[in-house]
C-alpha cells in the first residue's frame, strides 16, 4: 500500500541522513560534534533531502543527538524514532 511503500522511503532517506551524520560526527562525539554534524549533515545532502533532513533533525535532535552518542546505529535510531520498522 501507499503508506508502506512511504514509509519504506522515509525510512531509507531517515537511515540516509543519521548515517551521513554519524560520519560527519566520527566515533565517541560529544554534543558539540554531533550539534556540528547535524547543521553540516543536512547541507552536503542537497536540496530536496536538505529540506527533509532539516525537519527530521529539529523534530528529533535530542533522540538523534542522544543515539549517536550511544553509538547506535543509524537504522537503529530511525526506528526509535518511528520512521522505519523495526
Amino acid at each position: 500500500d501507499g503508506v508502506a511503500q512511504g514509509r519504506g522511503i522515509k525510512c531509507s532517506l531517515c537511515t540516509k541522513i543519521l548515517k551521513k551524520i554519524q560520519s560527519l560526527a566520527g566515533d565517541d562525539p560529544d554534543e558539540a560534534a554531533v550539534a556540528a554534524a547535524l547543521q553540516k549533515g543536512c547541507q552536503v545532502l542537497g536540496r530536496t533531502v536538505g529540506k527533509l533532513c532539516q525537519r527530521v533533525v529539529k523534530k528529533y535532535r535530542e533522540q538523534i543527538t542522544e543515539g549517536l552518542q550511544n553509538g547506535d546505529m543509524p537504522r537503529d535510531i530511525c526506528t526509535a524514532m518511528g520512521i522505519c520498522r523495526s
